[in-house]
């Protein structure tokens, strides 16, 4: 079965998270969010966060 939504690149620590959400935006020019759950952290293009997602945002990276 697939799935609708874009698998997380997923990190476990703050700082490689953010550098890689940097880099994506940059790269594809479109939002990211650096998002945690369970004490991971991952990455997401930002159109693919629901509101009743259960994940603590921390950042989100415009490419503007």
């Amino acid at each position: 079965m697939a799935r609708s939504r874009t698998e997380p690149l997923k990190c476990r620590t703050i700082s490689l998270a953010q550098s890689h959400a940097f880099q994506l935006s940059r790269d594809l020019m479109f939002p990211v969010t650096v998002f945690e759950v369970d004490g991971e952290y991952g990455v997401l293009p930002a159109d693919e966060i629901d509101a009743d997602d259960d994940l603590e945002i921390v950042h989100e990276y415009d490419p503007w």
